[in-house]
């Protein structure tokens, strides 16, 4: 496998539900610290653990749970600076998922 070349790298994620992140990876590629920059969560932040793997050149599946139970998967392309991503999380009404789409840029 070739290098996760986001590895070590910090980007801002936005996303087209109007909320923002800084995004920053460890530099082995199998961590990430998350923070909320805009949106109604602003300054929520954690570290999770990534299960990554690379599917095309540039481009990645990441996927991880965090402390609320939430999941989250990103298809993140580096040659196109786009995320296609996916969450669930529990509701009063049951687990619920959506699909949103966002832009990466250098932090």
């Amino acid at each position: 496998m070739s290098a996760l070349s986001y590895a070590g790298q910090t980007f801002i994620f936005r996303v087209d539900n109007g909320v923002v992140f800084r995004n920053t990876y460890t530099a082995d590629g199998t961590g990430l610290h998350y923070e909320t920059i805009e949106g109604p969560a602003k300054g929520a932040q954690e570290t999770v653990e990534l299960h990554a793997a690379e599917v095309a050149p540039g481009s990645f599946i990441l996927g991880w749970v965090e402390r609320s139970g939430m999941t989250i998967t990103h298809v993140m392309n580096l040659n196109t600076h786009t995320v296609h991503a996916f969450w669930t999380y529990d509701t009063g009404q049951g687990r619920t998922g959506e699909l949103h789409t966002g832009i990466l840029s250098p932090a």
